[in-house]
């Protein structure tokens, strides 16, 4: 059943992204309850798609590529119809949707057999949760440097009017790393933890592990910045786009290698 679950949502997770993408052109200005109202009812079929597969396999859902890049789709667009229930930001799914379709459609590449149960769903659920919330800082931080740009250079138009403010956008920003970076080390204690468990070390010190110790690194530094040094606004923008680069690095080199960087 969570197949078809899964296909559904697919299905209306692309049917949003499309109306998001033609809302943020202009060319359907009106439409923002529509795209959210199929955001919703992917979201939906979506939890069903985990409920049911969780149900089949008698464990948390986590435990493999598929698996993992799914959750981390359904988190994304949990995040933001919360944000959009709580702020308003229409516009934000225009940005974030297409993101967790391409979650989507990557977990839909990997094989879908229901792999053994193992601890590695606890270090997979903080890593991806963290993962999630620098995300939404990338996310809000493109729109930042986008609203700038167009403010700088007087471009005044449409889009302009539909992103939000430069505060609100900042303040998501700052949020978005000070929940992320906490969920990031987490995930990286439990990944040694369960390294030291299955394989006699906390660390194997492969790429994937350096990748995301240098992330973690990375996240530290600019969440310094921001409560020491006052790192706002452009600067912290322009610091979670190069720091999502990371991790995207550490995921794709996980997605290649077929395993979890803490094993």
């Amino acid at each position: 059943m969570n197949v078809v679950f899964f296909e559904i949502t697919l299905l209306l997770y692309f049917l949003s992204t499309t109306l998001f993408l033609i809302q943020l052109s202009g060319w359907w200005e009106k439409g923002a309850q529509a795209s959210f109202a199929v955001a919703g009812a992917g979201f939906l079929c979506h939890t069903l798609a985990l409920v049911s597969r969780m149900v089949e396999a008698g464990h948390i859902p986590l435990t493999s590529m598929h698996e993992a890049l799914s959750f981390f789709s359904w988190a994304l667009v949990l995040v933001f119809l919360v944000i959009e229930l709580r702020y308003q930001v229409h516009i934000l799914g225009s940005f974030i949707l297409p993101l967790a379709f391409i979650s989507l459609i990557s977990s839909a590449a990997f094989p879908r057999e229901i792999k053994a149960f193992g601890n590695v769903w606890i270090h997979v659920t903080f890593s991806l949760l963290g993962t999630v919330a620098f995300a939404l800082a990338f996310i809000v931080g493109v729109m930042y440097l986008i609203q700038e740009h167009m403010l700088k250079s007087k471009h005044l138009d449409g889009l302009y009017h539909r992103l939000p403010s430069l505060d609100l956008l900042d303040e998501l920003n700052g949020k978005a790393i000070s929940m992320g970076f906490p969920l990031l080390t987490l995930g990286i204690i439990t990944g040694a933890l369960f390294a030291e468990f299955a394989r006699g070390s906390f660390l194997n010190w492969n790429a994937e592990q350096i990748g995301a110790l240098g992330t973690w690194l990375f996240y530290l530094i600019v969440l310094l910045g921001r409560v020491t040094v006052g790192w706002r606004a452009k600067k912290a923008a322009y610091l979670t786009v190069v720091g999502f680069a990371g991790v995207v690095f550490t995921l794709v080199g996980v997605m290649l290698k077929g395993q979890n960087p803490f094993t």
